[in-house]
């Protein structure tokens, strides 16, 4: 079988896999944030913080509970870290750097899991399984908590309740994410994935030394790592790592994982809306930017010219054998499209187009079909400015779902599409001006250029993917770079509760024979046009200057 081939039938199985379980997801998840009943276990823990599930919030309530519960989860992470040293299970290892700690907690409470140390030679079980674990399955919930709170905003009418951030949050996680891991676990185990407490050993002799291997719960990890669209591996080579994707049809399983709740999201808007429809029409967009990006990976790295290529059948510098260029190509973008950042390849050793692929993708605002949460509420703004622009072609007042678009609406919603392109270029322009930041490149001219916008261009969208190249872990990089993580994870999410706030409280205004119908193949085509002219508009001068440049070198 040719590996172009391969790669082609994975695709359409994944799609399939997908398409099963797109339904039945779907629906659960519309009923679990609808659902008013709490169930023991849920009751002793809102008991234990001293909440009311039953209590309905306003958005700047909702706002404050978001950010005060990653505020706390920011400074535990980060005291862990620094107290690895005299913590039981550590394997020997000191306390993290604080910049690096920092960097750290920012990361996987943000959701971005970018990692400037190599996790089998700096963390211990204590600080990956009670820390860096635990944040996988709080960071994901949050994100499912808030597109919850934006999808109740278009649902309710004059009201500004979005339901109560508190039981959103344990749903999420006792509901959804952690009955999914535990079976995700158990197919990993049986497929050859870690799961142990052991300790650091020795293993063979090469070239007149030894190897060290220190064992975890990798297999756990793993799985919400990929569900909950996180990223950050237990070992240095992610997902590449045979300990952590050790088949053909674990990395299929992975791919699985990623995306399955994302893509189901869309039926729980629409359940949520009460119109199915307009949950297919988010889909639909979805879905068609995903496949031509996956299309466009597999076809720059399958078709790239050259001796050494032509001999392997592409390029497969930088990929594992075990996977190929098809499974690779479909990896890579679909952890690139979503806020995972796990990677089971080498970013950095793709073709110049195709790590210009990677960059838009993550530029894109990671909608399509995005992380868990961030996905769904990133591509519902979207349609908001996709329905304001196709108003003003018409002269009408824009409305969607029923609820008028006005000034205030699209002012909270242009604030939501800035915040990441500001961060993303205006960090970038500063470590390329200055002289410290560059020492950290391994590659100069087009390729090092993008390894700076890359980096600054994951950590805003909380990706946590690397081109690799890049020397990160420096003051500089842990602490831009952290901030960074922060602020383009929370800043977004006040808009977005703001704009559900705006929205519930507003009358529903009957469709019309003027009314843009937007669960039509129309607009879903209006509305992918909308993202890739804005995105385009935004960082095309930046991707000219590194991958298109390096691209049309080559």
């Amino acid at each position: 079988m040719s590996p172009v081939l391969a790669g082609v039938l994975q695709l359409l199985a994944l799609i399939a896999a997908l398409a099963l379980a797109y339904r039945p997801l779907g629906d659960y998840m519309a009923r679990v944030y609808s659902s008013e009943k709490h169930y023991t276990p849920e009751k002793w823990i809102y008991k234990a913080i001293g909440a009311d599930p039953a209590a309905e919030m306003r958005w700047p309530a909702y706002v404050r509970a978001v950010l005060a519960f990653s505020a706390v989860s920011v400074l535990f992470l980060y005291a862990l870290q620094r107290a690895q040293g005299v913590l039981p299970g550590s394997l020997g290892f000191s306390a993290i750097d604080p910049d690096q700690a920092f960097n750290t907690a920012a990361s996987f409470v943000a959701n971005t899991n970018w990692q400037s140390y190599a996790g089998e030679q700096a963390m211990g079980h204590v600080v990956q399984t009670g820390g860096l674990a635990v944040q996988n399955f709080v960071s994901a919930a949050v994100g499912m908590a808030v597109a919850a709170a934006l999808v109740r905003g278009f649902a309710r009418s004059r009201t500004g309740e979005l339901g109560n951030f508190w039981a959103d949050l344990v749903r999420g996680v006792f509901r959804i994410l952690l009955p999914i891991s535990v079976i995700g676990a158990i197919v990993l185990v049986a497929c050859g994935a870690i799961q142990n407490f052991s300790g650091i050993h020795e293993v063979g002799q090469f070239l007149g030394g030894t190897q060290q291997w220190n064992g975890g719960a990798v297999a756990s990890q793993e799985v919400i790592k990929e569900l909950g669209t996180n990223g950050g591996g237990y070992f240095n080579a992610n997902s590449a790592h045979p300990f952590e994707n050790p088949t053909p049809f674990s990395n299929l399983f992975e791919i699985f994982l990623i995306l399955v709740i994302p893509f189901a999201l869309t039926r729980t808007f629409g359940k949520m809306v009460g119109s199915v429809k307009q949950g297919y029409a988010i889909l639909a967009t979805m879905a068609t930017i995903w496949i031509g990006f996956t299309a466009l990976m597999m076809w720059t790295e399958f078709a790239h010219h050259g001796p050494a290529f032509d001999v392997s059948g592409g390029a497969m510098e930088g990929k594992e054998t075990r996977f190929g260029i098809g499974a690779s190509a479909i990896f890579s973008v679909a952890t690139t499209l979503t806020s995972t950042g796990a990677v089971n390849s080498f970013h950095s050793s793709y073709t110049g187009l195709g790590g210009g692929i990677q960059l838009l993708g993550m530029q894109l605002g990671e909608i399509a079909p995005g992380g868990v949460g961030s996905g769904l509420y990133g591509m519902l703004i979207m349609a908001i400015i996709a329905v304001f622009i196709a108003g003003l072609m018409v002269g009408r007042t824009p409305e969607y779902l029923g609820k008028k678009i006005g000034t205030r609406e699209i002012k909270f919603a242009a604030c939501y599409i800035l915040i990441t392109p500001a961060l993303v270029l205006g960090f970038t322009a500063a470590a390329m001006a200055l002289d410290t930041p560059a020492h950290s490149m391994t590659n100069t001219g087009a390729h090092g250029f993008s390894e700076i916008l890359y980096a600054y261009t994951s950590g805003a969208n909380n990706n946590g993917s690397a081109f690799a190249g890049l020397n990160a872990d420096t003051q500089w990089f842990n602490s831009t770079i952290g901030i960074a993580m922060l602020l383009g994870r929370f800043l977004p999410m006040v808009f977005v509760l703001a704009l559900a706030g705006s929205l519930a409280g507003q009358k529903p205004v009957p469709a019309t024979a003027g009314t843009l119908r937007t669960d039509k193949p129309l607009y879903a085509g209006l509305l992918v046009g909308t993202i890739l002219i804005i995105t385009g508009l935004t960082y095309f001068p930046a991707l000219a200057l590194g991958p298109l440049a390096e691209g049309l070198a080559s």
